[in-house]
């Protein structure tokens, strides 16, 4: 088998031209088209009708993460007569504090990781806006700590300690979409490039995928007893890069927080460790989960630190000395066990998985996803879950029946 890290991104392309990319989604979101692959066979559905394509009985994991306003805009300080230069800080993922939830509930001040454009026009101070928050009025101050790798650490600050960070966001934020739409971002973009079920703020993306889904589709998975569950995979700017490198193993993968409800766990237990995945955010926390239960294996005291996944972890995953490579149900039994030894209801760790053709598929049976990006990792991960040859037979289907790709584009069901 050929090592993941020779693989060539080239041979992982498809011709994508701007006019199958739609800049704004279906008025409907269920009207979207469906493709359907199942065990070989391609047909085209409408999205609406996905309750009755799957399993009577079967098992649902969603992301419901939400989209946060994390783009921030200043002006430098210019001479008289004059307009200073603007900057762009992108909000990444917590500095300081770490945890998403106390992020948001900072007052006064907050560090985040961050890109920041036009960089070369901010030397050196602080920048500064005056803000509106409800009858408030304050100061919020952007100071750079440290620079890394083309990311900022940003200490943010404002003089009211009865605003949070959540309103510092909600005020004075906007929301990033992707930068292909080549647009900017519309008040109409605040409610259709979240999902219906979004709750837990914490993501620059969207996990598009959901977006296809309505109440009356929810409604319709619930009348044939599938079972729902969610988790939280915040979505990072890395999801917006490029491969770069010829070969994949030149790629660097950035760290995802996943957050897994015990509930979660227990659930795919009930359905013997499967599931159908809604995204590819929901699909690399799902598949984590199998590694997360093995280091918990080989060390039962482990901390939340030490069940990241790491990029390559799953090609290098080899049996013990007794030759013993545990089942997908003894990962999450470990998992359970563990969470209940802890007293914590979930699990909060962090994932820099890639999937990639190569990957043995542990939990995830059926996915529902868009269609992504040429020589992209997520294209990758649909081709480690159907095949080489079958990826390529989805997307000339898809192009050659008028399926709008991306974002706010339509969505496939695949059943291997």
């Amino acid at each position: 088998m050929t090592d993941p890290k020779d693989i060539q991104i080239k041979d992982y392309t498809y011709p994508l031209t701007d006019d199958r990319i739609p800049k704004y989604p279906l008025a409907q979101r269920d009207a979207s088209k469906l493709l359907v692959y199942d065990k070989g066979d391609i047909s085209q559905r409408v999205f609406r009708q996905l309750p009755e394509l799957l399993p009577e009985g079967s098992l649902m994991v969603m992301n419901n993460t939400r989209v946060i306003q994390a783009r921030l805009h200043f002006r430098k300080a210019a001479a008289e007569g004059q307009t200073g230069a603007l900057i762009e800080i992108f909000c990444l993922e917590p500095h300081e504090p770490r945890d998403y939830v106390l992020m948001f509930q900072q007052t006064k001040s907050c560090q985040w990781m961050c890109l920041v454009g036009n960089a070369k026009k901010w030397k050196q101070g602080p920048l500064e806006r005056i803000i509106s928050v409800g009858d408030r009025q304050l100061t919020l101050r952007a100071t750079r700590i440290s620079t890394a790798g083309g990311e900022a650490v940003v200490e943010f600050d404002w003089n009211d300690a009865d605003v949070t960070w959540a309103q510092v966001l909600e005020a004075t934020g906007e929301l990033p979409i992707p930068p292909y739409l080549n647009r900017a971002t519309e008040q109409s973009d605040m409610q259709t490039y979240q999902t219906v079920y979004s709750k837990v703020k914490g993501s620059v993306a969207a996990p598009t995928a959901g977006l296809h889904f309505t109440p009356e589709v929810l409604a319709g998975i619930d009348a044939r007893g599938i079972e729902r569950a969610e988790l939280t995979l915040h979505v990072g700017a890395g999801t917006f890069r490029p491969v770069k490198s010829e070969q994949l193993g030149g790629h660097q993968m950035h760290a995802e927080w996943i957050y897994v409800p015990r509930a979660v766990v227990q659930a795919l237990l009930r359905h013997g460790g499967e599931c159908t995945a809604i995204g590819t955010t929901s699909v690399r926390t799902l598949e984590s989960l199998y590694y997360i239960g093995c280091h918990i294996i080989a060390n039962p005291e482990a901390t939340e630190d030490d069940l990241r996944v790491e990029q390559w972890e799953p090609y290098s995953l080899k049996a013990d000395e007794a030759g013993f490579t545990p089942t997908v149900i003894e990962a999450l039994e470990a998992i359970d066990e563990w969470m209940l030894r802890k007293g914590v209801d979930a699990l909060h760790t962090a994932t820099r998985i890639i999937i990639v053709p190569g990957y043995k598929y542990h939990i995830v049976r059926r996915m529902v996803t868009n269609f992504h990006q040429p020589e992209s990792t997520l294209l990758l991960l649909v081709a480690a879950f159907v095949g080489e040859r079958q990826w390529r037979d989805i997307y000339h289907y898809a192009l050659d029946n008028g399926f709008r790709f991306l974002s706010y584009g339509d969505s496939s069901l695949l059943m291997p």
